[in-house]
């Protein structure tokens, strides 16, 4: 029997620093640490606009660090902490990376792959990590739409 999971708030808080530094660098506030044992392994912020990269996405460089310090691609046992619902792209690569268990803070209605939009984490004969949704919720949300807000000028 699995013992209860209960997410650490360091860790959604170093993603929350991560995301802040992203909307600093006018991406957007989106932040990850990939953690295992209670030690980050990598940690990552979006760079789209900085990299001009598709693929540069906060989840997509803390599993890249991650992988790269234990060296291997396969990341089992660890945890991908984030402050949005992973997309399609990043949920996939976590299905890939064998990442036991992501913890997002809030949901993305368009484009969240864990459950809200569509759930990648389900796909037939794949790895299925399991989900911890809304935690630290309300900051998480707010730095996204406070970003997206001054970004329309509203």
């Amino acid at each position: 029997m699995e013992r209860e999971f209960l997410p650490e708030k360091r860790f959604m808080a170093r993603a929350l620093e991560l995301a802040r530094e992203a909307a600093l660098a006018g991406e957007a506030p989106v932040g990850a640490v990939v953690v295992r044992g209670g030690e980050i392994l990598g940690e990552g912020r979006n760079r789209r606009e900085a990299l001009q990269s598709p693929l540069a996405h906060g989840e997509m460089e803390a599993m890249e660090r991650a992988a790269g310090k234990l060296g291997s691609w396969r990341l089992t046992g660890c945890q991908l902490y984030v402050t949005l619902e992973p997309c399609p792209m990043c949920a996939g690569a976590a299905v890939n990376a064998r990442i036991e268990r992501i913890v997002f803070g809030t949901e993305d209605l368009a484009a969240g792959c864990c459950g809200t939009a569509a759930n990648v984490l389900t796909l037939p004969g794949a790895f299925h990590p399991k989900v911890y949704r809304g935690f630290l919720e309300e900051e998480c949300r707010a730095l996204l739409e406070g970003f997206f807000r001054d970004l329309r000028g509203n």
